[in-house]
């Protein structure tokens, strides 16, 4: 289920046709999804709530193409590799990562063997991956290092444009979101005659200071209503707090975009969080990147014989960004509702539970409130 299937409209733009990411054209994003197990946590053995999500940025060589990219933290109590090269070279060379917290490295090295196997291993080839995390503990044996290269294989192998699962997949298995059960959700916005689209990995944020379209659902729909996973989590655990979590959040644009405008665009993200009700609490890692496809064929070599020095840009002016900042926030603030919304109960290690969202009892509060 989705905000729009359930008549709730974020914003006042317009979304692509999927209301995705993938309404970007040569977006492709892959899943690999592992759940197995019930009962106590063995520490390598399971329960195991947990996956991992690829993000490819266009339909090129990905790893020989880069396109100008840009990055923002709002909160940097997480992980986004690969950010200092993007910072200084304004680009992005390949897929990105989204998995747990402890299997980032994993998920790192297994996109440098693909882009190896790819290419010729003898030569001087290297990347530098982009791959982000959040935490899932709670529900997941996350010291048990599930997260395997066959599985980030299986997520590019599979990797595709059209409809973008949501909820409970790929990196966002075991994810709680303001004290539901959250995950992986996308949304996309038309801005002039560009597209705007994000894809979030939502594990962050207290119940009480959850708004939807400006509704304080987190109030009335509290604690004592929809029991919270936190609650649950005992001594052993190494808690975060409800407060805590994380949030990723991945802006793609079809929009001629340079590295310095891209920067801009991922901020805006979080201003998508911050309408959700975020303040960016000391244990949140709220990190984004943002891509733009409008410029392609930066590289210096159209061919090996035809090595150049420099290439023509196009790119949108200052005064015609506006409608892109406004997408990517409205467009962030949409993916977050979509993923609360695809997310279903889950119950992992320990027989902890996050509860998903009741979607009758949220659309009572919204349409209190003059919304939905």
């Amino acid at each position: 289920m989705r905000a729009r299937e359930l008549g709730i409209r974020i914003g006042r733009m317009e979304p692509g046709p999927l209301d995705a990411i993938t309404d970007v054209s040569g977006v492709r994003v892959g899943h690999t999804t592992l759940i197995s197990g019930d009962g106590p946590l063995q520490p390598g053995t399971g329960p195991v709530r947990t996956g991992v999500t690829v993000i490819v940025p266009h339909d090129g060589d990905v790893w020989m193409e880069p396109v100008f990219a840009g990055a923002h933290r709002l909160n940097g109590n997480g992980e986004l590799t690969g950010l200092e090269w993007m910072r200084e070279s304004g680009m992005l060379g390949g897929p990105i990562g989204i998995t747990n917290t402890h299997s980032v490295g994993v998920v790192h090295d297994a996109l440098i063997e693909a882009a190896a196997h790819s290419h010729d291993m003898r030569d001087t080839f290297w990347a530098l991956p982009v791959v982000g995390e959040t935490y899932d503990g709670a529900l997941n044996d996350i010291n048990g290092f599930h997260v395997r290269p066959e599985h980030v294989q299986s997520a590019l192998a599979e990797a595709a444009g059209g409809q973008v699962a949501e909820g409970n997949v790929g990196g966002g298995t075991g994810m709680i979101c303001h004290e539901f059960k959250g995950g992986i959700g996308t949304a996309s916005r038309r801005a002039s005659d560009w597209t705007v689209g994000v894809l979030v990995q939502a594990n962050y944020g207290a119940r009480a200071l959850l708004r939807i379209d400006g509704v304080r659902v987190g109030e009335a729909i509290g604690t004592d209503e929809v029991p919270s996973a936190w609650d649950q989590v005992d001594a052993l655990t190494a808690r975060q707090g409800a407060e805590g979590g994380s949030i990723i959040g991945i802006v793609a644009t079809d929009a001629p975009l340079l590295p310095h405008q891209c920067a801009r665009l991922a901020q805006r993200a979080g201003m998508g969080v911050a309408r959700m009700g975020s303040y960016a609490s000391h244990g949140s890692g709220d990190l984004f990147c943002a891509f733009a496809v409008g410029n392609r064929d930066l590289s210096r070599n159209a061919g090996e014989d035809d090595p150049r020095e420099t290439v023509e840009l196009r790119m949108v002016v200052d005064e015609g960004i506006n409608p892109l900042l406004e997408a990517a926030a409205e467009a962030t603030e949409a993916a977050i509702v979509n993923a609360l919304l695809a997310a279903e109960t889950m119950t992992g290690r320990d027989g902890i539970t996050a509860h998903a969202i009741p979607h009758d009892r949220l659309l009572e509060v919204l349409r209190a409130h003059g919304r939905g």
